[in-house]
């Protein structure tokens, strides 16, 4: 099986490679092979810098039950569409013991939209109740194994560390909130707060693919 395994991976090379040589796809277009937490992986805490100047690390939050660590941006269409959405899961849960903390994953050599100074703004803008946080030098992104944006992790606080619950988008209808048939965070976050197991714990990220 592992022999398997590593076949595939090869042939996924030759086949990027390929793509690449003959222009059918670009560097900035693919995603790292993926990697990163899996549901069930205790997550290491970090430190980064918040729009207002200040480090946050998720040790922060002393009295925290978990977190709802998101990996947005400015500039993404689907970020966008979700940042309403984001403020609101803030809102409802905070005070639950389960903070939203979004960071920004992206290179802003390759999307100035997204430098730290437009971060910003737009957390000014958009009135963010939550920290804002950029991922210099793309170290945690990886870590976790996000790819895009959005792309929500959440951790539950035990006595091992932050175990990972659930993985994946915020729900099954970017384009309209009113239209949401499956709320899939806001049910990963009720079940885990009521001590139960999450319904589903893995879901597709759709957005926009993070730059490195």
């Amino acid at each position: 099986m592992k022999s398997n395994k590593i076949l595939g991976i090869v042939a996924l090379l030759l086949l990027v490679g390929a793509s690449l040589a003959m222009g059918v796809i670009s560097s900035e277009e693919i995603s790292p092979l993926e990697a990163g937490y899996e549901v069930g992986d205790i997550a290491t805490d970090f430190s980064l810098k918040n729009v207002d100047g200040k480090m946050v690390s998720l040790s922060d939050y002393k009295s925290a039950k978990g977190y709802l660590v998101i990996f947005t941006c400015n500039t993404c269409p689907y970020a966008q569409a979700y940042e309403d959405r984001i403020i609101a899961l803030d809102a409802k849960y905070k005070s639950k013991g389960v903070p939203v903390v979004a960071i920004m994953p992206n290179n802003p050599s390759k999307k100035p939209g997204d430098s730290f100074d437009k971060m910003k703004e737009r957390a000014s803008d958009k009135g963010f109740s939550f920290p804002y946080l950029i991922d210099a030098g793309q170290k945690v992104y990886p870590q976790y194994g996000a790819t895009r944006t959005p792309h929500v992790f959440l951790l539950e606080k035990t006595s091992k560390g932050n175990e990972v619950k659930y993985i994946g988008a915020i729900d099954d209808n970017y384009q309209d909130a009113a239209s949401v048939d499956e709320k899939f965070v806001e049910n990963a976050v009720d079940a885990m707060l009521a001590g139960k197991e999450v319904p589903l714990k893995t879901t597709k990220a759709i957005g926009c693919g993070i730059k490195a």
